[in-house]
């Protein structure tokens, strides 16, 4: 009992000492996210972080709590253990008896009084701590308090600070004016409810529509300042001592700044990044609802599903258009109606909607079918963007269907309404095919099944345009059916559907080996036999040509595979037959479309005075030419890399018409180096030096040529242009040439 004492005292003060240390942690977080919030600097919050907890642990000194000292509290909090707790801290053998006693009766109270006694640490008044600064950290940051003051009134890093080259060489003795403050802001559109943004970095990310404003301050006086940006240059204006301007961010590209001082010498930034940042459309998302959905006449034809729709910055409104179809054929009407959801909270960035749409209330009948799709808007303004859902399908089965009646020379419907639905069984087989790993094996197994039933129902539709059985899609043809009225004679013979008996009277002996034609059928020895529509054979007797027949066999048998493989669970085996019926199904009813016929070409008449003269003074003989010309969308570059190499040849300077031309070439590259900035970012700073400056050396020329040769594009080579042969150690050694220069 001793021992067990001296263990409930030793874990009392095990988690004494872990309270305090959980109390220095709140106080310490907390404080460091508020000074992450006021710095936006992970080190200086990392800094506070250790400093607060360093403090704190040498005030609180957990690792100083003694087992003495726990006694105490536990003396001085149960009354029931009389002062006695000190006793377990001794061994046995330096008690006296009574004491022994008094510890063995003290005993069963410190076991019932510690459990409901806590230590003497105020871990709620850390936790409310940690709650206030946290909460003040996040208004702080969503107010942006302090980071536009701060940023703003703050000199930009090293790293961010804006550079520049003179263009032209400097006088001696005059010192360039240099960046005393710089400031970007970025207005984000009203629609978003974002807050401003304030940075000295120049790189521009932001979305579409985003207001831009750039604020530079000089330490000595400037005569101008712009900002070029492709072709146009913007131009800063002067107001209490910066120099200011904005724009709107619309497309993505380059900028860089250049200003000229009073002495007329002109200076030129590095390029900075303009990158736009697209609205996205709202996000939709259909739960609890099956893309097609069948009903009988006695169901309750009710659909009912959950929308969730999301946006970045809001949604403005979410309907359901929904298009309902009466009849068949050439009589089918449409009827279309907007279906509003209950209840919409606008300007919501996400939105879980509920609907309940009811067959009947859209006066639907047998035969029916309903198609609709949810259409939502986000907030963005002028024009919103919108997205639709795919479309779902509701339809009522119509368990009669009218039989078309053929009377004299009245046409009839060769494709009945059914010819769809093998189209859409591939569609549910590519489904199921696309859940077989969120279906259960018995879900997934009945489900192959139900589709393998509805192959089968198809099938014995268009059986019944052959003439065939209602049990069977499959009808055997005359020859076999000749062959097997023969051998019912050997029904008695196990092995005779098996065998391949030559001394039989079999329709194969007969034609092949003793071409007895007396013991042929009669419509076997009929020549015309094939090319005759006798209406009196039920095999014959169908509303096709013999060629569209042939096919919708062929259809029908891939059905029947394709049935096969759904009825053994293997739907991805199914598909391949189903996709060739669907094939044959088209091509059978583009042959039973009819066609009006051509007329033919009328000539004008011929002008008997002229006919067999000779004469073709007044023939004039029909001339085109036609120039045909791929736009090439980099002739500035290539036109810079020739004139590159003319210049070093000749050891010429760069003039005027050079820097224009190197200066559309930058423009052109421009639109590469926006999707590639890392390939071709220092190309275009190249050109852009090269374009500005009157005195360029030829490292930088070189540079220059050779990053826009690996910027261009490939020519794709003419084989009849061709002069000479290059074997493929050659070309190889050519494309290793390339990549190592």
């Amino acid at each position: 009992m001793s021992n067990q004492g001296q263990d409930i005292i030793m874990g009392f003060k095990r988690r004494w000492q872990l309270l305090l240390v959980a109390e220095v942690a709140l106080y310490s977080l907390g404080l460091a996210l508020l000074v992450f919030v006021l710095s936006n600097s992970s080190s200086a919050a990392l800094c506070c972080l250790i400093l607060v907890s360093m403090l704190l642990l040498l005030f609180k000194k957990p690792w100083q709590l003694s087992a003495d000292r726990v006694s105490v509290f536990l003396d001085e909090e149960l009354t029931s253990m009389e002062n006695s707790t000190g006793l377990f801290l001794v061994p046995e053998a330096q008690l006296s008896d009574l004491a022994l006693l008094q510890r063995y009766k003290v005993a069963q109270a410190l076991k019932t009084g510690i459990s409901n006694l806590k230590p003497k640490v105020n871990l709620t008044r850390a936790f409310l701590v940690f709650l206030a600064l946290l909460t003040a950290a996040f208004l702080l940051h969503y107010f942006d308090v302090f980071e536009n003051s701060n940023t703003a009134n703050s000199n930009p890093s090293a790293k961010e600070v804006i550079v520049f080259q003179a263009v032209d060489s400097v006088i001696e003795g005059i010192r360039p004016p240099r960046i005393k403050q710089q400031m970007l802001r970025i207005n984000y559109p009203a629609y978003t409810r974002l807050a401003a943004k304030t940075t000295s970095n120049m790189n521009i990310k932001a979305l579409e529509g985003s207001q831009i404003y750039w604020s530079i301050q000089f330490d000595s006086p400037v005569e101008t300042v712009f900002i070029e940006k492709g072709a146009e240059n913007l131009p800063l204006k002067l107001n209490d001592a910066a120099y200011l301007s904005n724009t709107k961010l619309l497309a993505s590209g380059f900028y860089n700044f250049k200003f000229t001082d009073v002495t007329g010498a002109s200076y030129l930034s590095e390029l900075y990044a303009l990158e736009v940042v697209k609205d996205e459309a709202p996000k939709i998302e259909i739960q609890q609802l099956k893309q097609f959905s069948t009903f009988d006449i006695t169901d309750r034809k009710i659909l009912k599903f959950n929308a969730l729709i999301s946006d970045d910055y809001g949604i403005s409104d979410a309907y359901i258009i929904a298009t309902v179809t009466k009849g068949a054929g050439e009589a089918v009407k449409f009827r279309e109606e907007r279906l509003s959801f209950e209840a919409i909270d606008t300007g919501s960035k996400k939105l879980n909607l509920h609907k309940t749409i009811d067959l009947d209330a859209l006066q639907m009948d047998v035969g029916d079918e309903l198609y609709f799709y949810i259409e939502a808007h986000d907030v963005k303004k002028p024009k919103a963007n919108r997205r639709r859902s795919e479309t779902f399908f509701a339809v009522i089965r119509d368990t009669v269907s009218n039989q078309i009646a053929v009377e004299g020379t009245m046409g009839a419907d060769l494709m009945p309404d059914y010819f769809r639905s093998q189209r859409q069984l591939i569609i549910d087989t590519e489904k199921l095919i696309a859940d077989r790993n969120t279906l259960l094996k018995n879900e997934f197994n009945a489900i192959s099944n139900a589709l393998g039933y509805d192959q089968k129902a198809l099938r014995l539709k268009y059986g019944e345009f052959m003439g065939d059985e209602a049990d069977s899609g499959i009808k055997v043809s005359q020859e076999i059916e000749f062959i097997e009225q023969e051998n019912q004679n050997d029904e008695n013979d196990p092995l005779a559907e098996y065998t391949h008996d030559h001394d039989s009277d079999n329709e194969h002996n007969l034609v092949d080996h003793e071409h007895n034609e007396e013991s042929l059928p009669e419509e076997m020895k009929d020549p015309l036999h094939d090319y005759l529509h006798n209406h009196d054979d039920p095999e014959e007797s169908t509303l096709f040509t013999q060629s569209l027949k042939s096919k919708l066999r062929q259809a029908m048998t891939e059905m029947w595979d394709a049935e096969l493989q759904l009825r053994l669970y293997t739907p991805e085996k199914s598909l391949p037959y189903q996709y060739r019926a669907l094939k044959l199904i088209q091509e059978i009813k583009n042959s039973a479309r009819i066609y009006v016929h051509r007329i033919g070409f009328d000539p004008p008449p011929i002008k008997e005075e002229k006919r067999l003269t000779g004469a073709i003074d007044d023939v004039e003989m029909l001339q085109k030419i036609e120039e045909r010309y791929q736009g090439d969308n980099f002739i500035a570059m290539r036109e810079s890399v020739r004139r590159i190499a003319e210049i070093i040849a000749k050891k010429r300077a760069v003039g005027a018409t050079d820097r224009k031309l190197f200066a559309n070439a930058g423009n052109e590259l421009a639109a590469l180096a926006i999707e590639k900035p890392a390939s071709y970012l220092n190309t275009l700073q190249g050109l852009k030096w090269v374009s500005e400056k009157k005195q360029t050396s030829v490292q930088q020329l070189l540079a220059v040529q050779s990053g826009l040769m690996k910027a261009l594009p490939k020519i794709a080579t003419s084989p009849n242009k061709e002069r000479m042969f290059q074997d493929e150690i050659n070309t190889l050694m050519l494309k290793e040439l390339e990549i190592n220069d």
